[in-house]
């Protein structure tokens, strides 16, 4: 199993402390957010009782997130969570969630593999930048899907102004480059 297959092996210690056991350092929750937008599994293990806390900790990430204000999850998928709960057995919803979020990350792979070299558009100039472009989209709508989005990424100031400057040139850019295929045609 190669090492970005296995899981990153995180330990809370008895202080409720987080250690990357790859790093040899504490890690937050933000940290851990991070390996997993990063298409990083994670595994965080209770050093003194080996009982897996991996759950407990994603749910705490996705909560603090919520909290903030970035709304990920619309209220009423929200109440149809906690009506699965009430359904003895836990009902289809979380087979039915692992199954869309599978045919979303294929959908999403399947897009990109159809932009590839293979594509006969790949010879014409600025499709590479074209091509980034539409990785980034994909990425900024899905979260990267084996990490979720968290918003968008804040600079040292907190402030999130230039990504969406950068967002605007992107979309200009796609426009432009829109014409120049329609042009083409």
């Amino acid at each position: 199993m190669s090492e970005k297959e296995k899981p990153l092996l995180i330990k809370r210690y008895a202080s409720r402390r987080l250690y990357n056991t790859e790093t040899s350092d504490y890690v937050t929750l933000e940290d851990i957010a991070g390996f997993i937008r990063d298409g990083r599994e994670v595994q965080i293990i209770d050093l003194k009782t080996g009982d897996d806390l991996t759950r407990q900790y994603l749910l705490q990430i996705i909560a603090e997130h919520e909290s903030r204000g970035e709304n990920v999850l619309p209220v009423n998928v929200l109440n149809d969570l906690v009506r699965s709960y009430m359904v003895p057995g836990g009902g289809m919803m979380p087979q039915f969630l692992q199954s869309s979020f599978e045919m979303l990350r294929e959908s999403q792979a399947k897009m990109m593999e159809n932009m590839s070299a293979m594509n006969p558009m790949s010879q014409m100039p600025g499709f590479e930048a074209m091509q980034a472009q539409q990785q980034a989209f994909l990425k900024a709508m899905t979260g990267g899907l084996s990490g979720n989005w968290s918003g968008p990424k804040k600079d040292d100031d907190g402030d999130s102004a230039e990504q969406g400057e950068d967002l605007e040139d992107i979309k200009k850019q796609l426009a432009e480059l829109q014409k120049k295929l329609s042009k083409l045609s």
